[in-house]
């Protein structure tokens, strides 16, 4: 395979790295000492350097602000982003917007996307569902305005009425306008509406690594009919690139971690040598190395289908799975080693390892767990026999 990346992708890498060379580990108070989240707002500061330097835009299309790349350029940001921690809604952000140009109505479009591009909308997603277990589509139920007794419509005909909720909604509270995927008696939708709109209301969450999240409860929250996208395949596509997205902050996390392992166990010395020079580390690094190989070719695997919509063998939902499969398990394996390899130095509170640690064990819960990709995948491959 030839994953070389195009000129403009390695332009975003570069500009990704710059901004990120300013932002340390430990720019919030540290998970572990602090009781509830780590911060009430995102990073701004950081959030507003991305939108001065055209980062929020990169997949959206020259006619709405932004420099035209794919998914795989947004991914190339977000592995940087996991280096450093980045608190700020890039994946979420970045991936709704994406689907609204690819799927949504001009009227919807001109609404958010060159706002979202210059960083002055936030958009997330709801796509957890009510527990994290069941299909974050069957967590919200919509149904058309006046369909058990409301009277109106809007000026572009019969709006639509969502009930349920959304749990885990990440960067929540600092959005201005929330992704909601419902089920209709049509199949799966992707509504959009402002985080203050009537009917719409957020409880306090906490994550594994200090964030904060919302449960977001609609109770008879009403969407214009240009703010819900019916079409085809919208929510599928977009659930695979924000799987795909998540992937790609496990690679770029995993990667970081095991730069600082290899530093600290090259000056760490024992019985006059580096520890690093001893076969059991050595063994151990290695095989963390191999992990990283594999979560980086089974990303760009996932997120050059998602780019090209290029067919093959098994759907995209394969390779997607695939990705899932080794980032899950990869990004928990390195993060051990890590801790292992640093001795009681990785829990100190004043070392970052312990961020890294946290955050890596929330990308493991949100991708879920191996062994339930694994089977995703042997009923696709069940599905679409090989050969």
């Amino acid at each position: 395979m030839d994953f070389t990346f195009t000129e403009e992708q390695q332009a975003a890498v570069e500009a990704a790295r710059a901004v990120f060379s300013d932002v340390a580990p430990d720019r919030a108070p540290s998970p572990a000492l602090t009781p509830g989240a780590v911060a009430e707002d995102i990073d701004r500061q950081l959030w507003n350097e991305l939108a001065r330097t055209d980062l929020l835009g990169l997949t959206l299309s020259p006619d709405h602000g932004g420099a035209g790349l794919d998914p795989i350029a947004l991914c190339l940001v977000l592995r940087e982003s996991a280096k450093v921690l980045a608190r700020v809604p890039l994946l979420e952000s970045c991936a709704v917007a994406t689907a609204v140009q690819r799927y949504g109505g001009s009227t919807l479009a001109a609404e958010l996307l060159p706002r979202a591009g210059r960083g002055e909308l936030i958009l997330t997603v709801g796509a957890n569902g009510r527990s994290g277990h069941d299909p974050a589509e069957l967590a919200v139920t919509a149904r058309p305005y006046g369909e058990n007794g409301e009277n109106g419509t809007s000026a572009e005909g019969s709006g639509w009425v969502l009930d349920g909720v959304q749990s885990a909604v990440p960067w929540a509270q600092a959005a201005d306008w929330i992704a909601i995927p419902a089920h209709t008696a049509g199949g799966p939708v992707l509504a959009l509406l402002p985080r203050t709109r009537d009917g719409v209301t957020l409880a306090d969450q906490v994550s594994t690594s200090g964030e904060r999240l919302a449960e977001v409860r609609l109770d008879g929250a009403r969407v214009e009919a240009h703010e819900l996208i019916d079409a085809p395949g919208c929510w599928e596509w977009l659930r695979s690139l924000l799987t795909t997205g998540t992937c790609a902050l496990a690679l770029g996390l995993g990667e970081r971690v095991l730069a600082m392992t290899a530093e600290y166990t090259g000056k760490r010395e024992q019985f006059g040598f580096p520890v690093a020079t001893f076969q059991a580390v050595a063994v151990q690094a290695a095989d963390r190395y191999i992990d990283l190989r594999a979560m980086e070719a089974t990303l760009w695997q996932a997120a050059w289908r998602i780019s090209s919509d290029a067919g093959g063998p098994l759907p995209t939902a394969a390779d997607v799975a695939v990705a899932k499969i080794w980032a899950s398990d990869g990004v928990r394996r390195v993060v051990q080693t890590a801790q292992h390899l640093h001795g009681g130095f990785g829990a100190d509170t004043d070392y970052p390892l312990h961020r890294f640690h946290a955050w890596a064990k929330q990308i493991e819960l949100s991708l879920g767990p191996a062994a339930a990709h694994e089977e995703a995948l042997g009923d696709l491959l069940a599905a679409h026999p090989l050969g």
